[in-house]
């Protein structure tokens, strides 16, 4: 009789973490959706919008129009490069996670964790260490904290799914 309530307990937390695994997987690939859409709002912003990044209005009072036309035409470029690598972060975080991650490949889910920290360890210092432009907090950086959110606890779900026997 242990050993039935044994066995049917074992596949009650196999069943659960196989569930963990897959949710998982879905929050990392919902992230990495939102990766790209933020960098799709950066893209377009930069043609239809003031010229400056999401939750950036002026540069000390300065708008686009204010700019010297050469730094403003790099200021464009940059946020085009930029725009591109976080879509195309976003592309290979959800790629990975929905075909990979899912199909229990650890290097997949490895991959996606690398990738992310190192675009977030990278781009995020930098709005913290000077004041030299005012930006929304909110509009700004919100939308990446959010999908890092999501993305993280993620993560944590697939970890516990991986590990299981």
């Amino acid at each position: 009789m242990a050993t039935e309530q044994t066995i049917a307990d074992e596949r009650q937390e196999q069943t659960e973490l196989e569930a963990s695994l897959r949710n998982g997987s879905l929050l990392m690939t919902l992230a990495g959706v939102a990766f790209i859409g933020y960098g799709v709002v950066f893209l377009v912003l930069n043609f239809v919008g003031n010229g400056f990044e999401l939750g950036v209005s002026t540069l000390d009072g300065m708008t686009k129009a204010d700019l010297n036309p050469t730094v403003a035409y790099y200021i464009s470029h940059l946020h085009i490069a930029t725009a591109a690598f976080i879509i195309s972060t976003g592309i290979a975080i959800t790629a990975l996670s929905w075909y990979g991650v899912r199909q229990r490949l650890r290097w997949a889910w490895a991959t996606t964790v690398v990738a992310a920290v190192v675009g977030l360890a990278l781009a995020l210092p930098m709005h913290y260490t000077a004041d030299a432009f005012t930006h929304d907090w909110v509009t700004h950086l919100g939308p990446i904290y959010l999908a890092t959110v999501v993305f993280v606890i993620g993560v944590v779900m697939v970890y516990r799914g991986l590990n299981t026997t």
